[in-house]
């Protein structure tokens, strides 16, 4: 890095979610109730996949590591994005920029094929009841989320790297309300051809293949499905891919709205809007997703909730 780079480039400055002073307020409170629901939401599933004993199935290892990630990358832009538009200053160093966007490329990689372990966990459930805890045993769990985590830091490290290393120009306002990859881009002086192309090639592998294993997996899980003589068993079934899909739709359906729309289409707002949704409200909506929907869930959050209660009463008996 060179010291242009390291004296005159210290911080950057973040355009924000809006430049109308009137509205940082109600979005501050707005964003903290979105950002507080997703912090206890996750970490409550964390929690109870942890320590339920009846929860101690593959499909609930990788929903605890959906949780993980989803708190990974809200907690990485949320707070930084709170802190400004609270004082009204939407500036952030150097060195925390960089951060941010490593931490944030790397748990939205890990999101995307953990989202495809999990499609194919429910694709073993499905199509092979009688074999599912021999296919999916601990080891291959294991590796089903090692690989994407290992990968994603692979990623994420490079394309920093790759950014960082270059030579910024004096401009330094980032046209986002946090330091993603395309708005750092556009602010380097050196030749920027291959950044862009390693990774928007990257990004498009991580999309279509974590697609494709998700469209793979529910294809012959619906030809299973409709191949069942029992409703009862097709209802048990859908019921099984309920909320993955339903997350699936939500998470994939935001992404191909930002990427996949024509350039002319494209606007600033547009695509912030965008990027809120898939930051900080798609954490919010995937453990409130599972928790309704799922009754194994919610009857392990009531036995947890009763356990608790009964341990607060014998202390405050004890102590009375």
């Amino acid at each position: 890095m060179d010291n242009h780079n390291l004296t005159m480039l210290n911080e950057f400055i973040l355009m924000g979610i809006t430049d109308l002073p009137g509205l940082q307020a109600p979005l501050f409170g707005l964003f903290l109730i979105v950002y507080t629901v997703s912090l206890v939401g996750n970490l409550g599933l964390i929690i109870l996949t942890k320590i339920d004993s009846r929860l101690q199935t593959p499909m609930y290892f990788f929903l605890r590591h959906l949780a993980f990630t989803d708190l990974g990358y809200s907690t990485t832009i949320g707070p930084k994005m709170l802190v400004n538009l609270a004082v009204n200053q939407h500036t952030i160093s150097y060195n925390w920029c960089a951060t941010q966007l490593t931490f944030f490329s790397m748990f939205i990689t890990s999101e995307v094929f953990i989202l495809s372990a999990m499609a194919y966990d429910r694709y073993v459930a499905i199509c092979n009841p009688l074999l599912y805890t021999v296919i999916m045993s601990q080891r291959l769990c294991h590796l089903l989320v090692a690989i994407p985590y290992l990968y994603s830091v692979f990623l994420s490290l490079l394309a920093v790297l790759k950014i960082f290393i270059s030579s910024f120009c004096g401009y330094n306002v980032i046209r986002h309300f946090y330091c993603d990859s395309l708005p750092l881009i556009s602010l380097l002086c050196s030749d920027t051809h291959e950044i862009k192309l390693i990774i928007l090639s990257f990004a498009a592998f991580n999309l279509v293949s974590s697609l494709l294993i998700v469209l793979v997996s529910y294809n012959l899980i619906l030809v299973a499905i409709l191949r069942m003589n029992s409703a009862e068993g097709r209802h048990k079934a859908f019921s099984t891919c309920g909320s993955h899909l339903t997350v699936i739709v939500i998470f994939y359906g935001t992404l191909f709205f930002m990427y996949v729309q024509p350039k002319s289409s494209h606007s600033f707002d547009t695509d912030k809007m965008a990027s809120l949704f898939y930051t900080l409200v798609i954490p919010m909506l995937n453990p409130l997703i599972y928790s309704l929907r799922n009754k194994e869930v919610k009857n392990a959050l009531t036995r947890t909730w009763n356990m608790c209660a009964n341990i607060l009463l014998k202390i405050h008996c004890k102590i009375w």
